[in-house]
């Protein structure tokens, strides 16, 4: 299984960094994965021991290869080919900026009133 040749991008794929294996080849193209500080091509060879930075939407990604894995597979399965060697600073930021994250649900007592609340504040005005 070590002999056998995988391209960069379908392993980014296949341990789900990616969702779609033609958007881990573009994020090589743009330079979003980098070995060695170093952007590197989607047809690359993976190899075992080989560490990778990748940049997604979400996170900053430090990947240490720990196996090939040839097709994707469940979430608890394809955490077992690679190692994840983010710096605790960048988990960190993500907590921090997944919660200051506006959802775009409208905050209660802020903006418009609800359809109950105009309701209310029709009842009110009426009775004075």
């Amino acid at each position: 299984m070590e002999n056998e040749k995988l391209r960069l991008d379908k392993y980014l794929w296949a341990i789900r960094l990616f969702k779609t294996r033609s958007v881990a080849s573009v994020a090589c193209e743009k330079g979003r994965v980098k070995m060695n500080g170093e952007a590197i091509k989607a047809s690359r060879t993976v190899r075992i021991n080989d560490v990778y930075e990748v940049k997604t939407e979400e996170k900053r990604w430090t990947i240490k290869v720990t196996g090939i894995l040839p097709k994707r597979v469940q979430f608890k399965e394809a955490i077992l080919f690679y190692e994840d060697l983010t710096p605790p600073e960048e988990t960190e930021r993500i907590a921090f900026q997944t919660a200051s994250f506006y959802s775009g649900k409208r905050h209660s007592k802020i903006g418009r009133p609800t359809k109950k609340e105009r309701r209310d504040l029709d009842d009110f005005t009426e009775n004075i």
